[in-house]
C-alpha cells in the first residue's frame, strides 16, 4: 500500500511539474508593458473581458490563441494612450456585447438579465397551480376487493395480539 501511495505521489509531482513547464513559457513570452502601473491596468482590464472561445473565462485566465491576441490588443491600446472605456468600446465593436463579462443592461441583453428571474417566477407559478389543483381534487378511493375486505374484517375481529 505504501508503494502505491509513493508511486501516486511521484506521478502527481511529475504531472504538475510537466504542466507547469508547458504553461509558464507560453505566458512568459507575452510582451509586457514597461510601466508596472500600465501592466497592472492591462491585467485588470483583461479580467473584465470574456474569452470568445472559452466563454466561461476571462482573457486573463484563458490560454486560447484569441485570448492572447486580445491581451496583446489591450496592451497596444493602453500603450497608445487609450482609456479603459475606449478599449472596451473597441472590443465590443469588434466582438459584440458578449465579450464583456458584465454586459450592459440594454435591449439586446434583456434576456440575459431578466431571463433567469422570469423562469424562476414561471416555475413558482406552475408549482403553485399544481398543488392548488391537487388540493382541490377529491381523494381517489378505490373499492377493496373481496379478499382485501375479508382480510380487514378478520383482522378487526381477531384483535391486536394476532396482527404481528
Amino acid at each position: 500500500m505504501k508503494r502505491v501511495l509513493a508511486l501516486l505521489a511521484m506521478l502527481w509531482i511529475a504531472q504538475s511539474w510537466i504542466a507547469q513547464s508547458w504553461i509558464t513559457p507560453a505566458l512568459a513570452q507575452e510582451a509586457q508593458l514597461a510601466d508596472p502601473a500600465l501592466e497592472q491596468r492591462a491585467r485588470d482590464l483583461s479580467r473584465e473581458i470574456r474569452c470568445v472561445v472559452c466563454q466561461s473565462q476571462s482573457v486573463a485566465d484563458s490560454d486560447a490563441d484569441i485570448a492572447r491576441e486580445v491581451r496583446a490588443i489591450i496592451r497596444e491600446q493602453i500603450a497608445a494612450g487609450k482609456s479603459d472605456q475606449d478599449i472596451r468600446d473597441f472590443l465590443v465593436a469588434r466582438y459584440g456585447d458578449f465579450v464583456l463579462l458584465d454586459p450592459p443592461f440594454k435591449g439586446s441583453t434583456y434576456v440575459l438579465w431578466i431571463g433567469p428571474f422570469a423562469i424562476l417566477v414561471l416555475a413558482a407559478i406552475g408549482v403553485a397551480i399544481f398543488f392548488r389543483r391537487r388540493a382541490q381534487e377529491p381523494a381517489r378511493v378505490r373499492e377493496l376487493s373481496v379478499d382485501e375486505h375479508s382480510r380487514v374484517v378478520r383482522l378487526l375481529q381477531d384483535g391486536p395480539e394476532d396482527r404481528a
